[in-house]
């Protein structure tokens, strides 16, 4: 029964995706309602499929459930930004990806699979911070390429309807620091509830595993950001280094669930 959740809501993430675009390209209000109506629908589905499957999800202990619980945390987050910021062009962005991560978590499913091996139950504890922190950072991600992006625009002074429709480059850098502030918190969190439950797991807290290495590249990264704005690192150069640590976690992401770890559910 979840899957049907799932499914509906792959369409209405096309719907939000082309309806944002076509928002964009300078069409009526009526395109952002659609847009925004779309998303928050399916993000409705979402819920009620993951609520569908609570007991796996809870467990997350399969691909399909992780990879839908990013789906979803991305999607909660933009659609909390969206009640105070006028964001439909990170909607733009936030709604392919939402489709693709849901396609992939559609796709990977094999009924009642386990990923992890830990057989813990305080795996939710460290998965369900990291995920949210990674959610938080995908967000951080969109808002620093719409940065450089609107920054090239201007700079060569050729301003187009979707540039006018951005929010100014001062809102688009402070709400990178604040995305990236939260999500590297939450991380944070993840990186030291997961190493604890490696060392409960094979009595290690680090293995030197692919996702481990990865994992901890992107924290430094986010890290040395953070720190070096109190230095004057911003706009472009703290845009690009949040793009940096987002590959970092992209591939990290992809190795834990490629299966390059054996712990597999630890990162």
């Amino acid at each position: 029964m979840g899957l049907v959740f799932f499914s509906s809501s792959l369409v209405l993430y096309l719907l939000a995706t082309a309806a944002f675009v076509t928002h964009l390209m300078g069409v009526r209000e009526t395109a952002r309602r659609v847009a925004l109506t779309s998303l928050g629908l399916a993000f409705a589905l979402d819920t009620a499929g993951l609520l569908a499957r609570a007991d796996q999800v809870f467990a997350l202990r399969s691909p399909h459930d992780q990879i839908s619980l990013l789906a979803w945390f991305l999607v909660a987050v933009y659609l909390l930004l969206q009640t105070r910021y006028r964001l439909d062009v990170v909607g733009a962005l936030v709604s392919p990806l939402a489709f693709l991560l849901t396609l992939s978590s559609y796709i990977v499913y094999s009924g009642d699979d386990e990923l992890s091996r830990l057989g813990s139950s305080w795996l939710p504890a460290h998965v369900a911070p990291a995920f949210l922190g990674y959610a938080i950072l995908v967000v951080a991600s969109c808002l620093s390429t719409l940065y450089l992006l609107q920054e090239h625009q201007l700079k060569s002074k050729r301003a187009s309807g979707l540039t006018r429709r951005m929010p100014s480059l001062e809102t688009l850098d402070a709400l990178n620091y604040r995305c990236v502030a939260w999500g590297f918190a939450l991380f944070t969190i993840g990186i030291i509830t997961g190493s604890i439950l490696a060392k409960v797991a094979w009595g290690t807290f680090w293995s030197w595993e692919p996702v481990q290495i990865l994992s901890a590249l992107a924290w430094l990264i986010y890290a040395v950001l953070l720190q070096t704005r109190s230095l004057g690192w911003r706009g472009r150069r703290a845009a690009t280094l949040t793009l940096a640590g987002f590959v970092l976690l992209v591939v990290s992401f992809l190795s834990l669930n490629l299966g390059l770890s054996h712990g597999n559910g630890v990162g």
